[in-house]
């Protein structure tokens, strides 16, 4: 039996902070052992804004317990802030580094250059370079000197789920994100205040807690655009209830500022619901088209409130715009690959750094 050693983030299974890497992690390791591996999970302090101090002595503590030569598979959220304790690592384990979303394109520029430096020397220490996209395999491969040859992508998969029944005016609208800025609620707050004419409603499920000050802000414009009775924010929500959401949307909405892939676009697309999207990194990829070539959704560029509202309002007005995205998403929901496949993919990149050794 292969064993592979996993190193996730300590907030990998806290239900108040959901995420599309998170719910990548799990996968993956629950995936590996289906497939007869035997998996070593290690959890560490991270992801953080920025450095943090405490985090590369505990990820240091985390591989010095680690037989030489072992499979590591390395979440680059805990990763990419602790080059030293890497690239040491690196010379005696068969590491792989599994990036989520590349630390140099997601944060500030005062700590960008620190970032990019750091998750350098961090990737091209690895024996192998993982990523959830084709979109952030092509991003670190246009910034960073990589071999293309040890950078590997495994898209993430997607769960079967039932037909969402939908309405039939379409104004049973649904975002699923964290509410931070980087999410863009505050963008589709402006959208749907140019709305105001036509009937629907919209659902945020999400985190209210990990930036306050945001999510006021974001509900003190819906009062001022005279829209907050039409909101609801749930907080996180559990599977089920999540899944009844859902089952009750009518099309998904997503205004974010950056995106390396976007899960909730698949898991949309999984319950034949059209998508309306800032066309963000790695959202196009997800959203993909149907086998006609047929997009499941609409596109609008980033930070623009305006375009987003237009192809909402095109959504509401236009029975056969409806009818159509919804055609073309229930054929491309028969395209999406299981999770089976990801963690397959995974497996077979981790095999490889194994017979390297």
């Amino acid at each position: 039996m292969t064993t592979a050693h996993v190193v996730v983030p300590d907030a990998v299974d806290d239900p108040t902070r959901p995420s599309g890497g998170n719910t990548y992690d799990r996968r993956i390791w629950t995936g590996l052992t289906e497939l007869g591996w035997s998996v070593r999970l290690h959890t560490v302090p991270g992801p953080r804004p920025g450095p943090d101090t405490q985090a590369p002595a505990a990820l240091a503590e985390s591989l010095e317990g680690v037989t030489d030569g072992s499979i590591v598979l390395l979440d680059g959220l805990v990763a990419s802030w602790a080059p030293e304790v890497v690239v040491r690592a690196a010379t005696r384990l068969r590491v792989t580094v599994l990036v989520h979303t590349p630390l140099a394109a997601l944060l500030d520029e005062d700590v960008a250059e620190a970032a990019h430096r750091s998750e350098l020397a961090v990737l091209s220490a690895a024996a192998a370079v993982l990523t959830t996209s084709a979109w952030t395999r092509r991003w670190l491969l246009d910034r960073y000197e990589l071999d293309a040859g040890r950078v590997h992508m495994a898209r993430a998969g997607t769960d079967t789920a039932d037909l969402a029944s939908g309405t039939t005016t379409g104004g049973q609208l649904l975002c699923v994100a964290a509410v931070v800025p980087g999410k863009g609620h505050d963008q589709l707050v402006q959208a749907l205040a140019q709305l105001t004419d036509l009937p629907w409603r919209c659902t945020f499920v999400g985190a209210l807690h990990l930036d306050p000050p945001f999510v006021r802000r974001v509900m003190r414009e819906a009062e001022e655009a005279g829209i907050a009775d039409r909101l609801r924010l749930t907080g996180p929500l559990g599977e089920d209830d999540l899944d009844a959401l859902y089952a009750a949307a009518d099309a998904v909405l997503l205004a974010s500022r950056f995106e390396t892939y976007g899960l909730v676009v698949t898991e949309a697309l999984a319950r034949g619901l059209p998508v309306v999207a800032a066309r963000v990194g790695g959202v196009a990829e997800a959203l993909g088209r149907g086998p006609d070539g047929t997009r499941p959704g609409l596109l609008v560029p980033a930070g623009d409130p305006e375009a987003f509202a237009g192809a909402v309002r095109s959504w509401l007005c236009d029975a056969e715009l409806r009818a159509a995205l919804r055609r073309s998403a229930h054929e491309r929901r028969l395209l999406l690959a299981p999770w089976s496949v990801t963690a397959r993919r995974v497996a077979d990149v981790l095999e490889q750094t194994g017979a390297e050794a």
